[in-house]
């Protein structure tokens, strides 16, 4: 079973939904980064579930680093962090055990293991896992932006309603790092929040777009071909549950451009190079040009509802009906910005101290 992700500095997943804990392993990260545990409580708040639009499990997350971290700082070794899991209802999935949830990955992951995996509430491919990625990723944030890297998602669309462009990234970006709903209008957050409530009556779900800005990151960083930074942001990205899509810059609507259109041009402005368009999302051949790096992420509907739907009965191999019981969220894009901020750090922080060494967060 293959749960880490990195080269020069890698993440670790372990645990399962109803399990005794998750949590994250570290492993790369330069000895002297300060860590601040009042952050890594920041990020994980604004992953927690809140109100009706979001899951009526309720877990504090009381996180723990075990390993990797004295006196505030790190070692330089392994950082262990570990999130116990207390609110759970393992009950409440025994009747849907050997029925597959449409969409959910419970009947991949039955074939995957031969039917040993952890089912209660989804186990090991449970969201609630994020909730350690989140943990790591907080570590990444702050790292990077000691050294100027600065990153911040909102969410562009939700439920059918478009949320306000970018205009201001850091203005922008430093709002949304202190918000639970994380939109630039306010008037776009609360009909979101409405038509999630909507769907949620129903007993169905909704999905969304996230777009995603990171500032600060130099020209040059990227491998062409196999290790871009496209492809590493994506191989990362794809690993958060729900997500179903990625596009950089002008992504698919390029394709309806002519290359006049298109093309981002080149200036100078004092002394340095600059683009008067963005439409390449920051990144050329693979490598950063110095730009914005600008991506989206298609997030889907929890696939979890409570509206009767097809599915099959493994055990007895017939068809059934299934009315999905238990503690799910008729959405999950407004807790995944959180999530996605956080990979998006770790993947860069891989990808930086491959190009610079470990040591360049701490020089």
């Amino acid at each position: 079973m293959k749960n880490t992700f990195g080269n020069s500095v890698s993440v670790t997943l372990f645990g399962e939904s109803h399990g005794e804990a998750i949590g994250a392993v570290i492993d790369g990260i330069a000895p002297g980064v300060k860590v601040d545990e009042d952050f890594i409580n920041h990020q994980l708040s604004l992953r927690r579930p809140t109100g009706n639009i979001s899951t009526a499990r309720k877990e504090q997350d009381p996180f723990k680093i075990v390993s990797g971290v004295v006196s505030g700082v790190t070692t330089g070794t392994p950082i262990c962090i570990v999130i116990p899991n207390s609110d759970t209802r393992s009950s409440d999935y025994a009747d849907m055990a050997f029925l597959p949830r449409p969409s959910h990955a419970d009947y991949a992951a039955y074939c995957k293991y031969h039917g040993f995996e952890d089912r209660r509430g989804g186990g090991h491919f449970s969201g609630r896992i994020t909730a350690a990625l989140v943990a790591a990723g907080a570590i990444a944030i702050d790292a990077l932006k000691q050294k100027g890297i600065v990153i911040g998602t909102h969410i562009k669309k939700c439920a059918g309603i478009e949320d306000a462009a970018f205009s201001d990234y850091q203005r922008d970006i430093a709002a949304l790092n202190e918000k639970f709903f994380a939109t630039l209008s306010e008037e776009a957050a609360e009909q979101m929040q409405k038509n999630i409530k909507a769907a949620a009556a129903e007993g169905d779900s909704v999905g969304g777009i996230l777009e995603t800005a990171v500032l600060g990151v130099d020209a040059g960083v990227g491998e062409p071909w196999f290790d871009t930074m496209e492809g590493v942001l994506s191989h990362a990205l794809f690993s958060v549950p729900a997500v179903k899509g990625i596009e950089f810059g002008g992504g698919f609507a390029l394709c309806d451009m002519r290359g006049s259109k298109s093309n981002d041009p080149l200036c100078y402005e004092n002394g340095n190079v600059k683009f008067l368009s963005n439409n390449s999302g920051g990144i050329n051949g693979g490598i950063t040009n110095g730009d914005t790096i600008i991506f989206r992420l298609a997030i889907k509907p929890t696939p979890t509802i409570g509206i009767e739907q097809n599915t099959v009965n493994i055990q007895t191999k017939e068809d059934e009906k299934l009315s999905a019981r238990g503690r799910h969220d008729p959405c999950i894009v407004h807790r995944a910005r959180v999530v996605a901020d956080s990979v998006t750090a770790l993947a860069l922080l891989d990808i930086l101290s491959l190009r610079y060494g470990t040591d360049w967060l701490v020089k």
